[in-house]
């Protein structure tokens, strides 16, 4: 036997706790067992039970685990975060691919890996399954209704006033079949992940998870050839949420400067830049940023809600004004706009980012998917809106359509009032937007290099963040290509192509869970298919109405 301590020929059995406390790892010293250092498999047997004494608290039961000699338990503190750590939490939880079994669970153990010693209640253990939602201990749960209300609010933004651009690049009836079949498959994809979250739960034992824990979850419970990919599937899922957060704040700095510059040039007899807008607004962006806590951020919410009610009521008076008739517009544009019509789209109906929380923090999560569910009523919602905004603000203003809806108002002062009202609610709602990815690199950056002045650190990045939106809206001013450039990078990844991935990784070892004839992994492949067409040809059209407008500009 090695000494007590001695990480020679060990292996760390990890407890997970909850609630930021401390996990630890219950290290088996097996030095003396060689036939322990092969890719054996231990199996659990169904039992009896054994008491295992927790580091603190009462003893707790855990199923026996069946090895070459007993090992010695030695206790060692896991601190997520520190400096030598290559595997994440949830990685630790999933890396040793649970595989759940009719007459038992069979736990196949790799070198380096670790297998969980998670508490099984009585109950599941008599169903043979672990019901995630009865784990869930949340302090302020949302009901059914306060989730459909944040899933619009989450969901309808500056895209839903771009919508009439959208439909400008693909014909009038071929943008209203064209919006619904998106919002159909993004909220397709949104189930998908979902019904992956809740299954990945059931095997790793954890009440929750989020997006980017879903796709590490999944690649580390997966096939053995994906699984050394589980810590750079999570990275890829934050690295785009952070990049589609950000450059929805640089869309929003571009809106509110557009529409400010409109109504104080138009009463000032000022001709002062779009740019100089957005530069004027750093003095009141910063502090509003330093702010680190989210619940002060939500008096600004509901203003924000107030306002952009009260401008889109106002703005419909406008555009259901004097329609002209239908036969006035072409009913299909051209095939080389349509890549510009799915990235604006996809950029206003795709909401992915938002639904792992919303459904993580439900009182009933069981209602979230199926049908009716909170999902599909909040997304028929939303659909709708967005399919009525783009049909009929393009049947009103046709070839004169603006990258946002309220630049097309006329000058009188109620439809000035629209402008400013949607300006300041999209001015306020920038800091909610930003709180989410300066979370994610908080915990992956500041907490893991920079924790020996973790507040500094963060303030600085905060505002070092902010002045990097402000530098990219500056030099990318036109509305448009920005939205389509934002919608088919980010949103057509992480709505698309990540969930069909993450649904073939999960179920690829799961007998009959891809279907008849593995039908769902041909379905996938062409969900990927038709999200990589919208991410080229949308990223290649958009730089190039970038540099048309660069050249029309200079």
């Amino acid at each position: 036997m090695s000494r007590p301590g001695s990480r020679r020929g060990s292996r760390r059995l990890s407890q997970p706790t909850s609630g930021g406390v401390p996990m630890f790892y219950f290290e088996l010293d097996t030095s003396d067992c060689p036939e322990a250092h092969d890719n054996e498999t231990i199996a659990r047997e169904p039992s009896p039970s054994t008491d295992i004494m927790q580091a603190s608290g009462p003893p707790a039961r855990f199923p026996s685990l069946s090895v070459p000699q007993a090992p010695r338990p030695m206790i060692t503190e896991y601190a997520p975060g520190r400096k030598g750590n290559a595997r994440s939490e949830f990685s630790d939880l999933a890396l040793s691919k649970f595989k759940c079994k009719e007459n038992g669970v069979s736990v196949a153990v790799t070198n380096g890996s670790t297998t969980p010693l998670v508490e099984n209640p009585i109950e599941d253990e008599e169903a043979g399954t672990y019901d995630p939602f009865k784990h869930r201990h949340l302090e302020h749960p949302t009901t059914d209704l306060d989730t459909l209300i944040h899933l619009l609010k989450g969901s309808l933004g500056t895209g839903i006033l771009s919508m009439p651009l959208a439909f400008k690049n693909a014909g009038l009836f071929f943008g209203l079949i064209a919006t619904f079949t998106i919002g159909f498959i993004c909220t397709y994809c949104v189930h998908v992940l979902v019904k992956c979250a809740h299954e990945l739960c059931r095997r790793t034992r954890v009440p929750s998870l989020d997006f980017a824990d879903v796709a590490e979850t999944a690649f580390s419970c997966g096939p053995p050839a994906v699984q050394k990919f589980s810590r750079l599937a999570r990275a890829v899922i934050n690295t785009f949420l952070v990049i589609d957060l950000l450059g929805c704040c640089c869309v929003y700095l571009v809106f509110v400067a557009t529409n400010l510059q409109q109504v104080i040039n138009h009463y000032t007899g000022s001709e002062m830049s779009v740019q100089m807008y957005m530069l004027a607004m750093i003095a009141v962006l910063i502090p509003l940023n330093l702010i680190r806590n989210l619940k002060y951020l939500s008096p600004f919410s509901m203003v924000a809600n107030l306002l952009i009610g009260t401008g889109m009521a106002i703005t419909f008076y406008y555009v259901l004004t004097d329609v002209p008739a239908v036969t006035e517009r072409p009913y299909f544009s051209s095939w080389p706009q349509l890549p510009l019509f799915f990235g604006t789209a996809i950029f206003a109906l795709e909401g992915i980012g938002v639904v792992m929380p919303l459904e993580n923090n439900m009182k009933t999560p069981t209602h979230f998917i199926g049908c009716p569910g909170v999902l599909n009523t909040g997304m028929s919602i939303v659909v709708s809106l967005y399919a009525l905004v783009g049909f009929f603000g393009y049947l009103k203003y046709g070839e004169l359509t603006a990258g946002s809806i309220t630049l097309n108002l006329p000058q009188d002062p109620l439809a000035q009032s629209v402008k400013v009202m949607i300006a300041l609610a999209i001015f306020l709602t920038y800091a909610l937007q930003f709180y989410v990815p300066m979370e994610i690199i908080r915990k992956g950056f500041i907490d893991v290099h920079l924790r020996k002045y973790p507040v500094a650190s963060e303030y600085v990045l905060r505002v070092a963040l902010v002045l990097l939106t402000v530098g990219i809206a500056i030099a990318i001013p036109h509305l448009g290509p920005f939205i389509s450039l934002v919608g088919a990078v980010c949103l057509s990844t992480l709505g698309l192509m990540f969930p069909a991935v993450i649904e073939i990784v999960t179920f690829w070892d799961t007998p009959g869970g891809l279907g008849a004839f593995n039908w769902k992994v041909y379905k996938n492949v062409a969900i990927v298919a038709f999200g990589l067409l919208g991410f080229v040809t949308g990223t290649y059209v958009s730089i190039q109405e970038f540099v048309e407008e660069f050249s029309k500009h200079s």
